[in-house]
C-alpha cells in the first residue's frame, strides 16, 4: 500500500494544533494521535515538529499549559486554547478556507 502521508504547508501545523486544543485540554502525545486519527493517517506529526510548535504557540499567547497526570499516571503538560488563541484560530480558519477554495477554483479551470 502506498504511503498516503503528505507534507504540511508552512503554518498549517499551528492551525491544526489550535483546532485540536480548542476541543479541550490535551497533552502533546494526544494532540499528535488525534491529528493522525482524524486524518486517517495522512497527518503524522513527529515530536521534532510538534513540541517546537507547541512552545511557539505558547510564547505567542495562543495556548497555555498546565502540568497534570496523564491516563497512565505520568506527569504531562496539558495545553489549552486562550482567548487570543480562539481569535487566531477563527482568523486562520477563515483564511485557510478562502485560500483552499480559491486554489480549488484555479485547479478546476478547464
Amino acid at each position: 500500500m502506498a504511503d498516503k502521508r503528505i507534507g504540511l504547508p508552512q503554518g498549517t501545523l499551528d492551525l491544526l494544533i489550535l483546532k485540536v486544543v480548542s476541543l479541550g485540554p490535551q497533552h502533546g502525545w494526544a494532540i499528535s494521535e488525534r491529528l493522525e486519527h482524524v486524518s486517517t493517517g495522512v497527518v503524522q506529526v513527529q515530536q521534532g515538529s510538534l513540541y517546537p510548535a507547541l512552545h511557539r504557540l505558547e510564547r505567542q499567547g495562543w495556548i497555555k499549559a498546565e502540568w497534570g497526570p496523564s491516563d497512565n499516571n505520568r506527569n504531562a503538560k496539558y495545553y489549552e486554547l486562550t482567548r487570543t488563541g480562539r481569535k487566531q484560530l477563527d482568523a486562520e480558519t477563515v483564511a485557510w478556507r478562502t485560500l483552499s477554495l480559491t486554489i480549488g477554483q484555479i485547479l478546476d479551470i478547464a
